[in-house]
């Protein structure tokens, strides 16, 4: 059985009205202070009443604010996972356009070699059918034999030296290609794997007469992600030419490495281009966050440099920089790359 407070307080107001008759029957001296409790009570009960229905109102008035709030939770929610979507689908792009670039750029360092290869070739070719129509005509004479040997031996030198110079792009750009596409955890040297990484870039570097000098010790090894590695240097070397050195502006860059600790790789990238203010510097590894929007700015190669080497690499990252002093980046990571959890 359920108890009902208001029907319970109603029905002893109907006692307290009964009893009140017959007060006055018997102690008519006591009828006045009755009925001003009985009013008491009855003003208590009223209000009581009354602030049960102020309370239930509000209740769902609170419920409806719940349930909007969720709502409103739920889309912000639906909206920030579509914005992750999209964050990471832009971060996808920007690394295929870099692996493009990379490709675009090996293509045209190899074009060099094979084509001084070729060119070799067709001039042996023509000089050794040169050769074969004098002697078939019986007048092949031995200066003209010895010059033959001389031309042929340098030609042949020449096209061996290319060729091997064309291997071993493509066998840079191909190791260089694997890691980033597939993210691999290797040992790598990591002064070998620099170099190949520039010459990827050379095609971006050589028009606008920029260099990047390197220092890093010839036996240093690591046990970790090298495509992530080439991706770093690449999107450091893309975003000093981009905002560093914009509109022509001269200069260099640098490459130094060294361990702070026997276990800690450190990692400095320099340029003395044209710097940046102390909010741009706040900012920098900010997604979508970029000075040239519409003139070679996507505002993700950094923020992907970040992600990179924390995300990955298990470092750290800061910047340094003053308008017109250059900028300068530091990574700090493990020579041996920690486990993925």
């Amino acid at each position: 059985m359920s108890f009902n407070l208001f029907a319970a307080e109603e029905e002893a107001l109907a006692k307290a009205r009964a009893l009140e008759k017959r007060l006055e029957a018997l102690a008519p001296q006591c009828l006045s202070e009755y009925r001003e409790l009985v009013a008491a009570f009855e003003l208590s009960t009223r209000e009581q009443q009354r602030l049960v229905r102020v309370s239930d109102r509000l209740q769902a008035q609170l419920s409806d604010a719940n349930h909007e709030l969720e709502r409103r939770r739920s889309e912000a929610e639906a909206a920030l996972e579509s914005l992750r979507e999209a964050q990471e689908a832009m971060v996808q792009s920007e690394k295929l356009a870099s692996l493009g670039a990379l490709v675009a750029g090996v293509a045209h360092e190899i074009n060099t070699p094979v084509g001084i290869a070729v060119s070799c070739a067709s001039h042996l070719a023509d000089a050794t059918q040169a050769l074969r129509r004098r002697a078939e005509e019986g007048e092949l004479g031995k200066a003209e034999f010895a010059r033959y040997l001389t031309t042929a031996i340098d030609t042949t030198d020449l096209i061996l030296g290319n060729c091997e110079r064309a291997s071993q792009l493509i066998a840079g750009f191909k190791q260089v290609a694997v890691d980033r596409a597939s993210a691999e955890r290797r040992s790598v040297n990591l002064a070998a794997y620099i170099q190949d990484t520039l010459v990827s870039l050379q095609p971006k570097l050589r028009p606008s007469g920029h260099a990047v000098a390197v220092s890093c010790p010839g036996d240093l090894e690591l046990d970790s992600y090298p495509g992530v590695l080439s991706q770093i240097l690449s999107n450091l070397v893309m975003n000093a030419l981009t905002h560093a050195f914009a509109d022509g502006r001269p200069g260099d860059m640098a490459i130094m490495v060294d361990l702070p600790t026997p276990d800690t790789v450190r990692l400095r990238f320099t340029d003395n281009g044209r710097g940046m203010s102390e909010e741009h510097r706040a900012r920098v590894f900010e997604p979508f966050f970029t000075t040239r929007r519409g003139r070679g700015g996507s505002g993700l190669g950094l923020h992907i440099v970040h992600n990179l080497v924390v995300g990955v690499l298990k470092g750290a990252i800061t910047v340094d920089s003053m308008p017109d002093q250059g900028t300068s980046f530091t990574l700090l990571f493990p020579c041996r790359t920690p486990g993925q959890d």
